[in-house]
């Protein structure tokens, strides 16, 4: 694989359809988990990017989402297609995702699986590291009722 059969471009919203079997396809996630295209929408206007990584055919083969909340830069959907990897491709996307978060001056933040030891290598020879007294939670769906 060369680089020169890849581009990494700014999300565009007839990407969506492709993006997400990019991600149900490797783990990342999906509108199921609330990645729709108005969400995906409302956090680049409000100052995330979406980088994706094309092949030639125009088929995607990897992504980077960075959102923001104003107070840190949080990455997101982090994943190459498994053919792809291995290939200096994640280096490469990383980067310049990270060139996008420095610009704005804001910290930036992330979560990886803890078995992902591939991942955790590729975050740490960019300088992140690990917040060992955090355990992350989430509400994919609320409920009416308070469970104790």
């Amino acid at each position: 694989m060369k680089f020169d059969e890849l581009e990494i471009q700014e999300y565009k919203e007839d990407d969506y359809k492709g993006l997400i079997k990019l991600w149900t396809d490797i783990h990342l996630g999906g509108a199921s988990r609330g990645d729709t295209p108005g969400i995906i929408a409302d956090t680049i206007k409000n100052g995330g990017h979406l980088l994706v990584v094309k092949d030639r055919e125009g088929t995607i083969v990897g992504s980077s989402w960075l959102t923001t909340d104003k107070r840190r830069n949080y990455l997101h959907h982090f994943g190459i297609r498994e053919e792809y990897r291995r290939t200096g491709l994640s280096d490469r996307l990383l980067a310049l995702s990270l060139d996008r978060s420095e610009r704005s001056g804001l910290q930036i933040k992330l979560e990886v699986h803890k078995d992902n030891e591939f991942a955790v290598r590729l975050y740490k020879k960019y300088g992140f590291t690990y917040l060992g007294d955090y355990k992350s939670y989430i509400i994919r769906k609320y409920k009416r009722e308070v469970q104790e």
